[in-house]
């Protein structure tokens, strides 16, 4: 309706100025000015969304910005010199049109011909990309953020130390206090006392979970955005704009590598790390390491343990000083991990007590710290320590672990030491600082800049935290700031589907799917869907009736409350809509798919409203569909199921059977099962369930099933006497294993993996 609207002012402004205005140089250079801005406006936006896909964006204003060398435009030149030509004719006809008529001057209507020009610019869509664009990087009124955030140089002049820098997972420095914990961390204490110790850094609002205190420490910015920070997974970039640590490092020749023990992918570590300096080809994590590891099955809920990972830093850090390359080494631990760690197998000391009871929590405190102790000592023991800066840091403060009762009860601070290889120096800074000071201070060691963002290096004079007794609260109000740093639009208009990429993107900004947009006139909140939040349908549940939204995930989680046809596809499909009203269902039928956001018409109702609430809420297993078949790979059951058990959550492909939940698979049906059936099941089988007899009952008959590795298709025969209700599948040796499970959960006890089963009667 928009661009219908600004095309008719657009010709108004032309007639009116034409035939009534008169001439006047001044009124007719600013109407020219005016259409020949509309005409370059829907140019741009022609010519970017053949390129885009979603009109003028971020990609499109950093290419016009930056360097074309390399990009290939030499097959675009004729049809770019062709516009060029075309945009000239018709400003000379513009020119011709408005200067036709040779008459008197009159105000009255040349006034309407320049209001109807500027009203033809301003409801043009390309206006309003262009104008959310430039919003986007214009910062906030009232504002003193930028007083104070610091860009640092893009490079180190004269490098000289590589890095080792190690986050210890939760390992406050609060840990390290002997008089309230005695014996805790006596070897990494004792590592402590011969380094630089920053006694007071605080944990300051954005900074207090892994991903945010790794974005803290390496961008000098807490980490604000309007999403949960731990679903930021979604995203395909991370801070796009910001120079940090690791952009500065690759950009002075250093090699940048991470090792943890936990999946890469979780939190967007992934993510953020490509995003500023890391090759994904030198980063590990627990997929990456199976390869590698001498035992990849001595593992934890969350990753490989502690000793494991550091003995894979060690390795990597003496391979590449043996080749003489300039590296930045980081490293991510993960036993210390609440809600009460892990006890690796290799530590000396696998138990610490507290107040005469053994405490999970700080026993993995004292075993993790151990393995870290050695790193350094073996790393002190090299012939290239004297290259080596060590730093160990804190990710954050400690959780809700079975220590935090104690721990509040101490004043509580981030652990920060360094340990230089070329200038020993035992020392302990009590100056106030925070984790954004822990990239600058490494920087300056290094020899670089000496600020990061909001970031200062706490060796060369005061930090924010020093000079700004109020610190905590400018971190606060300077949240919209640093959440203008993401540069997200602020409209959602034309947006494009890649099904290959797995990706929802929109003027510039791309997000992995599934995803949820909350839509206003003026805002656009992206609602990603992490391991740790929660599914996107319980938070499209908290949406008022009013408030408009895109969501794009498979077609089953939206189609049975608004598209019963689709209710079992596993295809991708895109809602827009209101809870209050009857939202619209579209199926993606193209590996690359181009949308607008079009919201459909019609009154909002309470009735509408609460019965949308009502359906989105339905747990998973309780929900229903129309087939002739258990389909797996999707959430609940058939209509004709009345409940089932044994069986794990739904996955792309099907679903495993897990002895934790129950001994073996029931599936009980709303009817008696008939006299005589069969039963054709595609499934296979884990370990050495694998080519075993499995056996299936209903119930006093019994026959078996025999299952391979992958899936097959078996029919059974069944006579039923008794009219059983209930089928019952009995794996004879489930195995614990991490199989496909969530980060963190502790491990399932699978048997045999099921992707649909059907009960075929017979005469």
């Amino acid at each position: 309706m928009s661009e219908f609207v600004s095309v008719v002012l657009f010709l108004a402004a032309i007639a009116v100025y034409s035939w009534k205005a008169g001439r006047n140089k001044i009124w007719f250079s600013l109407v020219l000015t005016l259409l020949v801005l509309f005409v370059l406006l829907n140019a741009t936006l022609y010519a970017s969304n053949y390129f885009t896909g979603d009109g003028i964006n971020d990609a499109v204003l950093y290419t016009l910005t930056n360097s074309l060398t390399g990009a290939g435009v030499s097959k675009y030149v004729v049809p770019a010199i062709g516009l060029i030509l075309l945009l000239f004719l018709l400003i000379c006809l513009l020119s011709w049109l408005l200067r036709r008529h040779d008459r008197p001057h009159r105000l009255g209507w040349s006034l309407l011909a320049v209001a109807c020009a500027a009203g033809s610019v301003q409801t043009t869509p390309a206006f309003r990309q262009v104008a959310s664009l430039v919003a986007s990087h214009t910062r906030l009124a009232d504002s003193d953020f930028d007083d104070y955030y610091k860009v640092p140089k893009k490079v180190i002049s004269h490098p000289q130390l590589n890095l080792v820098y190690i986050y210890g997972e939760s390992l406050e420095r609060t840990y390290f206090d002997e008089q309230a914990f005695p014996g805790l961390t006596p070897e990494l204490g004792q590592e402590k006392a011969q380094s630089l110790d920053f006694s007071e850094t605080v944990q300051l609002p954005g900074t207090d979970y892994t991903i945010a205190g790794m974005v803290a420490s390496q961008c000098g910015i807490p980490l604000f955005a309007p999403f949960d920070g731990n679903a930021s997974a979604s995203l395909s970039s991370f801070y796009p704009q910001n120079i940090c640590l690791g952009d500065i490092l690759k950009n002075s020749g250093y090699e940048n590598w991470f090792i943890q023990g936990a999946d890469l992918r979780f939190a967007g570590k992934d993510v953020f790390l490509t995003s500023h300096g890391f090759d994904p080809a030198r980063m590990y994590g627990s997929q990456e390491l199976k390869s590698r590891v001498a035992d990849p099955a001595y593992r934890n809920n969350w990753g490989y343990y502690d000793d494991t990972v550091m003995d894979e830093v060690f390795e990597k850090y003496e391979e590449l000083s043996r080749q003489q390359k300039r590296f930045a080494l980081f490293a991510l631990t993960v036993d210390t991990h609440h809600p009460d760690g892990f006890i690796s197998r290799s530590c000396q000391r696998k138990s610490y007590s507290y107040e005469g009871k053994p405490n999970q929590s700080f026993s993995a405190v004292t075993c993790s710290q151990q393995h870290i102790a050695r790193l350094i000592a073996r790393i002190k023991a090299s012939p290239y320590f004297k290259n080596t800066l060590i730093v160990v840091t804190s990710d954050h403060l400690a959780m809700n672990n079975t220590a935090h009762q104690y721990l509040i009860k101490q004043p509580r601070r981030d652990l920060f030491m360094v340990i230089r290889g070329d200038r020993p120096q035992a020392e302990v800074i009590d100056q106030p600082r925070s984790t954004l000071d822990n990239g600058a201070t490494v920087l300056d060691i290094l020899g670089g800049d000496s600020a990061i963002g909001l970031g200062r290096s706490s060796l060369a004079g005061l930090t924010l935290a020093g000079q700004l007794t109020d610190f905590q609260n400018h971190i606060n109000r300077w949240k919209a700031d640093i959440i203008q740093l993401w540069n997200f639009p602020k409209k959602l208009d034309r947006f494009v589907i890649d099904q290959a990429k797995n990706s929802f993107s929109f003027s510039g900004a791309t997000f992995r799917l599934p995803i949820l947009f909350r839509v206003s006139d003026n805002h656009v909140e992206p609602l990603p869907e992490g391991e740790y939040s929660a599914p996107l349908r319980y938070q499209l549940a908290d949406f008022t009736a009013g408030e408009k939204f895109v969501w794009v995930d498979r077609c089953f989680r939206m189609a049975r409350l608004w598209k019963p046809e689709l209710a079992i596809s596993t295809d991708l499909c895109v809602a827009m809509g209101q809870l209050g009203g009857q939202p619209s269902v579209t199926r993606i039928d193209k590996p690359q798919w181009k949308g607008q956001v079009n919201f459909p018409q019609g009154a909002l109702s309470t009735e509408n409203y609460q019965r949308n609430q009502q359906m989105i809420r339905v747990e998973d297993n309780d929900i229903r569909y129309d087939a002739d078949r258990f389909l797996f790979a999707v959430p609940g059951a058939p209509s004709s199921v009345k409940r089932f058990s044994g069986i794990s959550r739904w996955e792309n492909w099907g679903r495993w059977s897990n002895a934790n939940l129950a001994p073996e698979v029931n599936i009980e049906y709303v009817d008696p099962l008939p006299a005589r059936f069969d039963v054709v099941i595609t499934a296979r089988a884990f370990g050495p369930n694998a080519n075993r007899p499995i056996p299936v009952r209903v119930g006093d008959q019994q026959q078996l099933l025999t299952l391979g590795e992958t899936p097959s298709t078996t029919t059974l025969h069944f006579t039923n006497p008794s009219g059983s209700h209930t089928l019952n599948i009995t794996p004879p040796e489930p195995q614990q294993s991490n199989l496909g499970n969530i980060t963190g959960q502790d491990p399932r006890r699978l048997g045999i993996g099921m992707v649909d089963i059907k009960i075929v009667p017979q005469s």
